[in-house]
């Protein structure tokens, strides 16, 4: 598949799974993403940009913060999310922040801009992150910070995947690894220019039920490749129940291990 076309397929996927998520907001997504708010001291009247905003989890309480003289944007190419995030912001009458539906990796914006950009989560997803982390670099007023959050490369069930597609010799990159550690995220921010950065870790992992465990849909996200997408329907239900079988394997009294470590980044221009 040529390039551009894999691109345009993957990130309809990533659209299409995002619109599909009615319900984002829970305990776990709001946990998960609040901690880079509390990792930056944000002040009345700054410029914040929130890429991959999502519902607003990070957004709408920084646009509370910067207050009416401050301005917060807000982009997201899934058109779902946006209007949860519409309906947060009409709820608490905020005048202060705008929400932009465009692909936030080609997004841009004038050079020194903002005064903080956040990106929640969502960082993996682009296809070039040195890229990605040289424009923020470029709209960030001097002494502005940048602040986003990752998984590391041992989260989210990839390494389970991973192992269970090497058996039938399909390799697969996992979309955690260029950011997976903390020395990664250091090395790329100070590639961009960045200094005085930070990496806090924090652990959100919980036990699942072996059932909810085992429910692998064979989907797979990766912003430059996925060789899953050439497999039979015979194949992938090899690799399902394969997969199934290294979930047992895992089990305990308490259930099924899901590791979700955190790495919340910050750096200053």
């Amino acid at each position: 598949m040529h390039k551009n076309q894999y691109e345009q397929k993957y990130k309809q996927e990533v659209i299409d799974f995002f619109n599909s998520r009615i319900t984002y907001d829970n305990d776990y997504t709001i946990r998960r993403a609040l901690p880079l708010l509390e990792l930056v001291p944000l002040q009345n009247k700054q410029k914040v940009l929130d890429l991959a905003t999502g519902t607003g989890i990070i957004a709408i309480p920084a646009a509370q913060i910067v207050g009416n003289e401050g301005k917060v944007i807000g982009v997201d190419f899934s058109s779902g999310m946006l209007a949860q995030a519409q309906h947060k912001i009409d709820e608490f009458n905020l005048q202060n922040i705008k929400l932009i539906e465009a692909d936030a990796e080609y997004i841009d914006f004038d050079d020194e801009s903002f005064d903080i950009i956040f990106c929640s989560t969502a960082i993996v997803y682009f296809r070039d992150i040195p890229a990605a982390l040289s424009k923020w670099y470029r709209f960030l007023k001097k002494g502005g910070v940048v602040a986003f959050s990752c998984c590391s490369e041992e989260s989210c069930e990839a390494p389970r995947i991973i192992a269970t597609c090497a058996k039938y010799n399909i390799s697969l990159f996992n979309i955690n690894e260029p950011t997976g550690t903390p020395e990664k995220c250091q090395n790329m921010l100070k590639e961009a220019g960045f200094q005085d950065i930070k990496v806090k870790s924090q652990q959100f992992g919980f036990y699942r039920s072996l059932e909810q465990a085992k429910q692998w849909n064979g989907g797979w996200f990766h912003p430059r490749e996925n060789p899953l997408l050439q497999v039979s329907s015979e194949q992938m239900a090899e690799l399902k129940a394969e997969y199934c079988q290294q979930i047992e394997a895992l089990s305990t009294e308490q259930g099924v291990w899901y590791e979700s470590m955190i790495f919340f980044v910050t750096a200053r221009k």
